[in-house]
């Protein structure tokens, strides 16, 4: 909900006029699915933008000094809405300059659990002075200048929509925001920095998160950068979840790792 550096506020201040989360995590989906429903064996159940986590109630499940373990179990309420039974960890540790949020998904169940995971940090922007058209997103490695086109209904089209870079930076305005979110799935980068006029700069980097992507809406004082492993349906897919593109499956008793580090320095 909050995370300050040198008494900065780097996320945003949550505003329902513009959007009502802070940094939510994602799962067991990222994204849209098409008409709002999954399916499982042939039953549809429906399934919200991003899944249900972020609505849900984490149980605090280890502490120290520095850091907090939050857990997310299934019940019967959540298999009723999603038929896997699972186990979400989530770790916030702190350092001076930087938040590190580790997670652990493991398959509680008897058979494949398909999951996607996300988290969705917005930071404030304008975050250390200056005009917002004045910052940057520089990526560590050169990205495609084409990314998918997002659907009214929040689905992947077939076709791409050009991204205006100078290098591996991208100067941020509202008109890029305005035909929804800016995905770079499978791309080069694993970690983004975002660059104030000044030079200090939030840097996010990942680990075991194949897809990046930047949202905001036109005139809102934040910019999210967001960590994946999966993303909203294809137009057009009315398959199992499981057949579903970039959906991972984790084997009875298996658990996977994923980790984001977001760390502020000055100029």
């Amino acid at each position: 909900m909050r995370w300050t550096v040198a008494g900065r506020d780097l996320l945003w201040h949550r505003d329902a006029r513009f959007w009502d989360r802070v940094s939510p995590i994602l799962f067991p989906i990222v994204g849209w699915a098409r008409d709002g429903m999954i399916h499982v064996d042939g039953q549809a159940y429906a399934m919200g933008v991003h899944g249900f986590a972020a609505g849900e109630t984490f149980e605090v499940v280890g502490r120290a000094e520095d850091s907090v373990t939050l857990a997310l179990r299934d019940t019967p309420q959540l298999r009723a809405r999603f038929p896997f039974s699972f186990r979400l960890e989530v770790t916030y540790t702190l350092e001076a300059a930087s938040l590190r949020v580790d997670f652990v998904v493991t398959n509680a169940g008897d058979r494949d659990l398909p999951y996607a995971l996300g988290l969705h940090p917005g930071f404030a922007w304008p975050f250390a002075g200056g005009q917002r058209d004045d910052y940057v997103i520089e990526f560590a490695e050169e990205e495609r200048a084409s990314v998918p086109r997002i659907t009214d209904g929040g689905l992947f089209a077939a076709d791409h929509r050009t991204i205006p870079f100078t290098g591996r930076r991208l100067a941020l305005n509202d008109a890029l925001f305005a035909n929804e979110a800016i995905c770079f799935l499978d791309g080069r980068s694993k970690a983004v920095r975002f660059i104030a006029p000044d030079g200090t700069a939030i840097e996010l980097a990942t680990e075991e998160f194949p897809h990046l992507a930047l949202w905001s809406r036109p005139g809102a004082p934040f910019i999210c950068i967001e960590a994946w492993t999966g993303h909203g349906d294809p137009e057009g897919f009315s398959g199992d979840i499981r057949e579903k593109p970039s959906m991972r499956l984790l084997a009875p008793g298996d658990a996977a790792k994923h980790a984001v580090t977001m760390c502020c320095a000055g100029p």
